[in-house]
């Protein structure tokens, strides 16, 4: 069984910094992409950040210059530096992995969130 657990969540002021962590655990042979979405109140997810195995990322236009994605390989684990925090970051914050726990079988697994509110 394979888990994500976030954590680095809370309440900053407008200006601040997060950084938020994402574990993966559990049975795994791989993980391609990784990546963070975002759900605020009465909005769609969407995507906010994501990087492959090798290092590439990918930026909602929205984040770009103030946020940055990081994985460490090793540890299973992907990070996002969040500064220059804006009231309009306030949202759920979801990691999300493409994890083969085989060689023939992949999923998508989601973390259970982490709430980051950004007070003006």
């Amino acid at each position: 069984q394979v888990q994500l657990v976030e954590s680095g969540g809370g309440l900053v002021q407008a200006g601040g910094s997060l950084r938020l962590s994402c574990a993966a655990s559990g049975s795994i042979f791989r993980i391609n992409a990784m990546g963070w979405y975002r759900q605020a109140p009465g909005k769609q997810r969407e995507l906010v950040a994501a990087i492959t195995s090798g290092g590439s990322t990918n930026y909602a236009d929205s984040v770009k210059g103030r946020f940055t994605i990081s994985r460490d390989n090793a540890k299973n684990t992907v990070y996002l530096q969040m500064n220059s925090l804006k009231p309009m970051d306030t949202a759920v914050y979801y990691c999300t992995a493409e994890i083969f726990v085989i060689p023939a079988y992949r999923n998508d697994y989601w973390g259970q969130g982490t709430q980051v509110t950004v007070s003006s």
